[in-house]
Protein backbone atom coordinates (compact mmCIF):
# COMPACT_ATOMS: atom_id res chain seq x y z
CA UNK A 1 0.00 0.00 0.00
CA UNK A 2 1.54 3.28 -0.90
CA UNK A 3 1.85 5.96 1.53
CA UNK A 4 -0.25 9.39 0.85
CA UNK A 5 1.99 12.38 1.70
CA UNK A 6 -0.08 15.50 2.33
CA UNK A 7 1.20 18.88 0.76
CA UNK A 8 2.53 21.55 3.51
CA UNK A 9 -0.09 24.14 1.77
CA UNK A 10 -2.76 21.54 2.81
CA UNK A 11 -1.68 21.28 6.32
CA UNK A 12 -1.58 24.93 6.78
CA UNK A 13 -4.87 25.51 5.15
CA UNK A 14 -6.42 22.70 7.52
CA UNK A 15 -5.47 25.43 10.76
CA UNK A 16 -2.02 23.61 11.55
CA UNK A 17 0.07 26.45 10.10
CA UNK A 18 2.55 26.17 12.78
CA UNK A 19 4.08 23.40 10.83
CA UNK A 20 4.71 25.60 7.65
CA UNK A 21 5.50 28.76 9.93
CA UNK A 22 8.49 26.55 10.88
CA UNK A 23 9.84 25.86 7.27
CA UNK A 24 10.52 29.24 6.83
CA UNK A 25 13.76 30.16 9.26
CA UNK A 26 14.04 33.07 7.98
CA UNK A 27 10.49 34.18 8.52
CA UNK A 28 11.00 32.31 11.94
CA UNK A 29 13.96 34.19 12.59
CA UNK A 30 12.20 37.74 12.33
CA UNK A 31 9.39 36.66 14.40
CA UNK A 32 11.12 35.54 17.06
CA UNK A 33 14.86 36.18 17.32
CA UNK A 34 14.26 39.76 19.51
CA UNK A 35 12.75 37.90 21.94
CA UNK A 36 15.10 35.11 22.48
CA UNK A 37 18.29 37.07 22.29
CA UNK A 38 16.78 39.08 24.79
CA UNK A 39 16.17 36.30 26.90
CA UNK A 40 19.93 35.07 26.02
CA UNK A 41 21.53 38.22 26.40
CA UNK A 42 20.37 38.71 30.17
CA UNK A 43 21.08 35.10 30.67
CA UNK A 44 24.56 35.04 29.78
CA UNK A 45 25.82 38.80 30.55
CA UNK A 46 27.77 38.32 26.71
CA UNK A 47 26.62 39.57 23.96
CA UNK A 48 28.97 37.62 21.64
CA UNK A 49 27.72 34.66 23.06
CA UNK A 50 24.45 35.73 23.25
CA UNK A 51 24.96 36.19 19.41
CA UNK A 52 26.07 32.47 19.03
CA UNK A 53 23.47 30.55 21.16
CA UNK A 54 20.21 32.91 19.18
CA UNK A 55 22.12 31.87 16.31
CA UNK A 56 22.29 28.01 17.59
CA UNK A 57 18.52 28.05 18.76
CA UNK A 58 17.43 29.01 15.43
CA UNK A 59 19.75 26.36 13.74
CA UNK A 60 18.43 23.77 16.32
CA UNK A 61 15.12 24.63 15.97
CA UNK A 62 15.48 24.45 12.29
CA UNK A 63 16.77 21.19 12.08
CA UNK A 64 15.05 19.33 14.72
CA UNK A 65 11.58 20.94 13.28
CA UNK A 66 10.07 17.39 12.65
CA UNK A 67 9.90 16.77 16.36
CA UNK A 68 8.13 19.66 16.92
CA UNK A 69 4.46 18.42 18.70
CA UNK A 70 2.54 20.95 18.67
CA UNK A 71 1.58 20.83 22.57
CA UNK A 72 2.76 24.26 22.91
CA UNK A 73 3.40 27.45 20.94
CA UNK A 74 6.42 28.24 18.63
CA UNK A 75 7.69 30.96 21.16
CA UNK A 76 7.68 28.57 24.03
CA UNK A 77 9.44 25.94 22.19
CA UNK A 78 12.52 28.11 20.69
CA UNK A 79 12.62 29.60 24.91
CA UNK A 80 12.71 26.28 25.87
CA UNK A 81 15.67 25.30 23.49
CA UNK A 82 17.20 28.62 24.31
CA UNK A 83 16.90 27.95 28.10
CA UNK A 84 18.80 24.40 27.54
CA UNK A 85 21.51 26.20 25.49
CA UNK A 86 22.04 28.97 27.94
CA UNK A 87 22.04 26.32 30.84
CA UNK A 88 24.43 23.89 28.84
CA UNK A 89 26.73 26.95 27.88
CA UNK A 90 27.13 28.31 31.86
CA UNK A 91 28.16 24.65 33.00
CA UNK A 92 31.11 25.28 30.70
CA UNK A 93 34.57 26.05 32.00
CA UNK A 94 34.82 28.69 28.85
CA UNK A 95 31.63 30.54 30.27
CA UNK A 96 33.45 30.98 33.64
CA UNK A 97 36.12 32.41 31.68
CA UNK A 98 34.48 34.74 29.37
CA UNK A 99 32.06 35.88 32.51
CA UNK A 100 35.03 37.51 34.26
CA UNK A 101 35.93 39.08 31.42
CA UNK A 102 34.75 42.89 31.90
CA UNK A 103 35.18 43.91 28.48
CA UNK A 104 32.95 42.12 26.61
CA UNK A 105 30.01 42.42 29.24
CA UNK A 106 26.01 43.01 27.48
CA UNK A 107 26.07 46.84 28.38
CA UNK A 108 22.63 47.59 29.62
CA UNK A 109 22.38 50.27 27.22
CA UNK A 110 22.30 48.33 24.26
CA UNK A 111 19.90 45.98 25.53
CA UNK A 112 17.64 48.77 26.97
CA UNK A 113 17.38 49.77 23.28
CA UNK A 114 15.24 46.34 22.85
CA UNK A 115 12.91 47.05 25.27
CA UNK A 116 9.57 47.93 24.14
CA UNK A 117 8.98 51.25 24.99
CA UNK A 118 6.25 54.27 24.34
CA UNK A 119 6.98 57.50 23.60
CA UNK A 120 8.40 59.38 27.24
CA UNK A 121 10.56 62.46 27.57
CA UNK A 122 14.94 62.51 27.53
CA UNK A 123 14.37 62.28 31.75
CA UNK A 124 11.96 59.51 31.95
CA UNK A 125 14.32 57.56 29.29
CA UNK A 126 17.24 58.09 31.56
CA UNK A 127 15.18 57.29 34.41
CA UNK A 128 14.72 53.80 33.33
CA UNK A 129 18.05 53.39 31.25
CA UNK A 130 19.34 53.98 35.02
CA UNK A 131 17.00 51.51 36.20
CA UNK A 132 16.83 48.68 33.71
CA UNK A 133 21.26 48.87 34.82
CA UNK A 134 20.26 48.20 38.33
CA UNK A 135 18.05 45.05 37.37
CA UNK A 136 20.63 43.89 35.19
CA UNK A 137 23.41 43.94 38.08
CA UNK A 138 20.99 42.22 39.91
CA UNK A 139 19.78 39.42 37.93
CA UNK A 140 23.58 38.64 37.92
CA UNK A 141 23.49 37.83 41.55
CA UNK A 142 20.66 35.42 41.15
CA UNK A 143 20.91 31.78 40.39
CA UNK A 144 20.58 30.99 36.41
CA UNK A 145 17.05 29.26 37.22
CA UNK A 146 16.12 32.69 39.72
CA UNK A 147 17.26 34.56 36.49
CA UNK A 148 15.77 32.84 33.65
CA UNK A 149 12.39 32.74 35.28
CA UNK A 150 12.78 36.74 36.06
CA UNK A 151 13.65 37.66 32.36
CA UNK A 152 11.17 35.20 31.03
CA UNK A 153 8.21 36.95 33.29
CA UNK A 154 9.33 40.43 33.33
CA UNK A 155 11.13 40.72 29.39
CA UNK A 156 9.29 38.13 27.57
CA UNK A 157 6.41 38.99 29.62
CA UNK A 158 5.89 34.90 29.16
CA UNK A 159 2.88 33.39 31.66
CA UNK A 160 4.15 30.83 34.45
CA UNK A 161 2.45 27.83 32.71
CA UNK A 162 4.61 28.85 29.89
CA UNK A 163 7.80 29.38 31.63
CA UNK A 164 7.22 25.81 33.34
CA UNK A 165 7.37 24.58 29.83
CA UNK A 166 9.93 26.53 28.57
CA UNK A 167 12.00 25.31 31.54
CA UNK A 168 10.72 21.84 32.21
CA UNK A 169 10.35 23.14 36.14
CA UNK A 170 6.76 22.12 37.77
CA UNK A 171 4.38 25.37 38.31
CA UNK A 172 5.36 25.97 41.62
CA UNK A 173 8.99 25.27 41.37
CA UNK A 174 9.03 28.20 38.80
CA UNK A 175 6.71 30.27 41.46
CA UNK A 176 9.55 29.13 43.88
CA UNK A 177 12.06 30.99 41.95
CA UNK A 178 10.41 34.02 41.06
CA UNK A 179 9.15 34.91 44.51
CA UNK A 180 13.30 34.88 45.53
CA UNK A 181 13.73 36.21 42.33
CA UNK A 182 11.80 39.01 42.81
CA UNK A 183 12.44 39.61 46.58
CA UNK A 184 16.35 39.96 45.63
CA UNK A 185 16.25 42.42 42.67
CA UNK A 186 13.70 44.27 45.04
CA UNK A 187 16.17 44.27 48.19
CA UNK A 188 19.02 45.20 45.38
CA UNK A 189 17.04 47.92 44.10
CA UNK A 190 15.72 49.08 47.97
CA UNK A 191 11.73 48.50 47.35
CA UNK A 192 10.19 46.59 50.06
CA UNK A 193 7.86 44.09 49.46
Amino acid sequence: MAQMTIPVELIALSGDHRISELEDIDALMRLYKPKVFRFVAFSVSDRDAADSITQDCFLKAHLTRNQFRGDCSISTWLMRIAFNLVRDHTKSQKFRFWKKAAATAVDAHEVSQHLPSGASSAEERLIARERAEMVQRSLQELSDKQRSVFVMRFVEEMDLPDIAAATGMSLPTVKTHLYRAVAAVRARLGVTL
